[in-house]
């Protein structure tokens, strides 16, 4: 039986598939590294004029938000390999996020009381 994988082709084709996820990567590397230095430049033209405005990152709803999406695909993941695979190590990949997630929520709740006493004297 002749096999028709990428291990059965002509060597030259397996170069080429063997080059493409490099060039992928590289390509995807100088696209970020042009990002960042045109936002760079666009960030110090604004400082240079005075209109620059710090964006507002919300650290308590950022750490809800992605508690709950951390936990609701972990969840799902566990049941999923547990109905699949049983009790085994695969269980893994959907126990970890749900635990990050149930860690950020936590962190959510934990941080709440200590957080209404900053706003209140503001």
């Amino acid at each position: 039986m002749l096999g028709t994988g990428a291990a059965q082709a002509v060597p030259a084709a397996q170069i080429i598939i063997a080059i493409i996820p490099i060039v992928g990567i590289v390509m995807g590397a100088v696209v970020v590294f042009f990002y960042l230095l045109w936002r760079n430049r666009q960030i110090l033209r604004q400082i240079e004029k005075g209109v620059y405005k710090r964006p507002v990152f919300d650290l308590y709803l950022f750490s809800i938000l992605c508690g709950f999406l951390l936990t609701g695909t972990g969840l799902v993941l566990s049941l999923l390999f547990l109905f699949i695979e049983g009790l085994s190590y695969t269980l893994l990949g959907g126990l970890i996020p749900f635990t990050l997630g149930g860690s950020l929520i936590a962190f959510y709740f934990v941080t709440r009381p200590g957080r209404k006493n900053v706003e209140s004297s503001n």
